[in-house]
């Protein structure tokens, strides 16, 4: 039998009229100028997981479909390739990069290599969690320090609580769910000091969103020597959450270990993509440009309804509601609305993530005739 191309394949399937009409690669232009895939398109503002809706980018797209006979092919030696570029990247060697199927999967490693036998780890409260709750899975403790009175880590207690017992201190900068930065002298002091008694663990997600172009990354004290973790991500400003690739950055003898308990690798497809999304500055302009554009959107609405809200460092914007977030969820999405979910002890504050310029008048429009 002669092979068949993809388009012969769906036909004979019956899935054909099906692709004709949302191919995932197909790329549709709004008003607005925001691109993104037919499978994106919806009433619905799905506006509850801090995704940037406007990739993979059309380079990153084109780069999979060229690359797609690859997938046949075991992903080691690409992935070692785009850690080596990481590495030059970050003026670091490949031996300081752990890669990971998304920084998730790098947060985990670290959560069971430092939390297994009973550790100690210290992290603020409320903070992303999933090297916490992960850890908690293998025994360990969390020591959760509350966040200071601007919804910030408070660094001091922190310290403060650093025994021999700890063996890992972890920073997510900028924070999730509050979107607030450490200040850049505070974090170098803290950073500096702990980690000559316990590691510390800076999340560095958000990264890529800080408007301060000299405000330093933990890197610096990587390189430095330091008893320090990195993490970072391609979901953010990138676009790419569906197709998990993140990295750590330690020292080669911390980043040995943690390789160790790295359990997921990222596709052949996903570090295509995420090699060539380095490489497309017109897209991570726009996404950082857009995102700002969704965040003036968010601010004028709580502005304009008197509702208190944090200056957010990072793709999404923490604001008071003075309703229990449990309560105002179903409501929001009955109006076709997803809005974060709950942060306790913070259950009267709501987690916005910026989206496309229509779905955030959407937003808009929901939360003035929800509140």
């Amino acid at each position: 039998m002669a092979s068949l191309n993809r388009r012969e394949w769906l036909q004979l399937s019956g899935l054909g009229g099906i692709a004709a009409a949302l191919t995932p690669f197909d790329v549709l232009a709004n008003p607005h100028n925001e691109e993104f895939i037919v499978g994106s398109i919806s009433n619905f503002a799905k506006l509850n997981s801090n995704e940037n809706p406007f990739g993979p980018s059309k380079k990153v797209r084109q780069a999979m479909i060229d690359g797609f006979d690859m997938g046949c092919r075991y992903p080691y030696q690409k992935m070692n390739a785009l850690a080596e570029i990481l590495a030059k990247k970050e003026g670091l060697t490949r031996e300081h990069i752990v890669m990971c199927a998304g920084s998730t999967e790098g947060l985990k490693a670290a959560g069971l290599t430092y939390g297994n036998n009973r550790g100690e780890i210290i992290a603020a409260d409320p903070v992303y969690k999933s090297l916490l709750t992960y850890a908690e899975q293998f025994g360990a403790y969390i020591n959760r320090v509350p966040l200071n009175s601007e919804m910030g880590h408070d660094l001091e207690e922190m310290e403060r609580r650093v025994t021999q017992k700890t063996s890992l201190v972890f920073l997510c900068n900028p924070n999730n769910p509050t979107g607030t930065l450490i200040p850049k002298q505070d974090l170098v002091d803290f950073c500096n000091t702990v980690s000559e008694k316990t590691v510390v663990f800076s999340d560095e997600a958000y990264y890529d969103y800080i408007t301060d172009s000299n405000y330093p990354s933990m890197v610096n004290l990587v390189k430095a020597g330091k008893n320090v973790i990195v993490s970072r991500t391609f979901s953010k400003v990138y676009g790419l959450a569906g197709l998990r690739v993140g990295y750590l950055i330690a020292r080669p003898d911390i980043a040995e270990r943690i390789r160790q308990n790295v359990m997921a690798k990222a596709n052949m497809m996903a570090l295509i993509g995420a090699t060539t999304a380095l490489d497309d500055d017109e897209f991570y302009t726009m996404s950082i440009r857009k995102n700002n554009e969704a965040k003036t959107i968010i601010y004028d609405t709580l502005n304009e309804l008197g509702l208190k809200y944090i200056p957010s460092h990072t793709n999404f914007v923490f604001f008071e509601t003075g309703k229990n977030i449990n309560d105002l969820i179903p409501k929001m999405r009955a109006k076709d609305v997803a809005i974060g979910r709950p942060f306790p002890p913070l259950t009267k504050w709501c987690r916005i993530s910026t989206g496309t310029i229509p779905h955030m008048h959407k937003f808009a429009d929901a939360l003035k005739a929800t509140l």
